[in-house]
């Protein structure tokens, strides 16, 4: 089951620490500010690099990669399918909830997260690492040849036409294109209703209750077929996180999103 631990349980986690931070408009961001400080022991997962394939014509800005590339990169990371892993990054929990929907959905022992963000972690006045931690590789187990739970644009049509609630985890104002600062169409999917993936964490970084979850989506809770999308795949991963503490395990994440959507018009 999902969880959050606290900067102050941080010291007596036993596991793998994952440092998931990225910043969109600048793709190397996160590996600078690995080494400028990090949690000690912690390695560095890229999301353009470890996370994502290459960009292609359609598939979005930030495409899954193939779940063995991926479950080789968790392996040389020191990570199977029993691992304890802690994630973390400082932008409430968006890259880190990425990792958190790849893993989960290749059938690893669902991570865990660090409510806060590595802010709440240095906040303490902890002393960070700038050193690399050392990766411990293990043999990548047995994963699906596809992404479970994973749909592409067909497939949506195909949902829609089952009358599929449809939620677009973007602000607001990129869903009713009045701004769109990264894709080169604006707008959003017909039929999308929109519920910000930044609506179900506080501003120092901590998720919400589960009373406020389910008062967030409303009616929507109960919709199914259910599908989350995003700009690319990525921030989405928030929405989901917040349906599986609600017990909602059959969400789809339409992994292309918006940028996908968009590439074919």
């Amino acid at each position: 089951m999902t969880g959050f631990l606290t900067a102050a349980a941080v010291a007596d986690f036993e596991g793998v620490v994952l440092d998931c931070r990225f910043a969109l408009n600048d793709p190397a961001a996160g590996r600078r500010d690995y080494e400028a400080g990090h949690i000690p022991g912690a390695q560095y997962l890229d999301l353009a690099r470890d996370m994502s394939a290459p960009v292609q014509e359609h598939g979005g800005r930030h495409p899954l990669p193939a779940p063995r590339v991926f479950a080789q990169t968790l392996a040389e990371l020191g990570i199977d399918h029993a691992t304890d892993v802690l994630l973390y990054d400082d932008s409430r929990f968006v890259f880190a909830a990425r990792c958190w929907w790849m893993m989960r959905a290749l059938g690893y022992r669902e991570p865990r997260f660090l409510s806060g963000g590595y802010s709440a972690w240095l906040a303490r006045g902890e002393d960070p690492a700038t050193a690399a931690a050392p990766g411990n590789t293990v043999v990548a187990p047995t994963v699906p040849n596809a992404w479970p739970g994973c749909c592409d644009r067909r497939q949506l049509a195909e949902l829609q036409a089952q009358a599929a609630a449809v939620v677009d985890a973007r602000e607001a104002q990129r869903y009713c294109g009045e701004h769109e600062p990264i894709d080169p169409v604006a707008g959003h999917i017909p039929g999308a209703i929109n519920l910000p993936w930044q609506s179900f964490s506080n501003e120092d970084g901590a998720f919400l209750e589960a009373e406020a979850l389910r008062k967030l989506w409303g009616e929507t809770l109960d919709a199914s077929p259910l599908v989350v999308y995003c700009g690319s795949g990525v921030s989405a991963c928030v929405n989901v996180l917040s349906l599986a503490l609600l017990g909602r395990d059959d969400v789809w994440l339409y992994g292309g999103s918006w940028s996908d959507w968009c590439s074919y018009l």
